[in-house]
């Protein structure tokens, strides 16, 4: 997914998704980031989220320009009105309500649904 910041695009993600957690930064993992010259893993211009063993991985990476039209990739949660106030306190906004759900945005403007479940 491109972004303007992939640590924490990436953070909001790992805590939307049930079992999803920011990548480990290893010691390979900060040698690569050293050779960048990035000193801080906040900093990384990518950042992998990984999933439960078999579900697919998000790969966050920065991008100059900001999101300017529908997402290239859409996802869908399952929840129900307590999700739904998770999501907004982990910086989700609605963008729009359909009878059965809610379309959200993350807090870099990335629409995705929360399905009523």
């Amino acid at each position: 997914m491109d972004c303007r910041h992939p640590a924490s695009l990436a953070r909001f993600w790992a805590a939307a998704m049930d079992g999803y957690a920011v990548a480990p930064y290893g010691e390979e993992e900060l040698a690569r980031l050293r050779s960048l010259r990035v000193h801080d893993p906040e900093d990384d211009p990518q950042v992998m989220v990984e999933g439960p063993q078999g579900s697919p991985s998000f790969f966050f990476q920065r991008v100059p320009e900001s999101k300017a039209v529908k997402n290239r990739m859409h996802v869908d949660l399952v929840g129900d009105g307590a999700e739904l106030d998770r999501l907004l306190a982990l910086g989700a906004r609605v963008a729009d309500r359909h009878p059965g759900l809610v379309v959200l945005a993350d807090p870099e403007g990335n629409e995705f649904c929360l399905i009523d479940g």
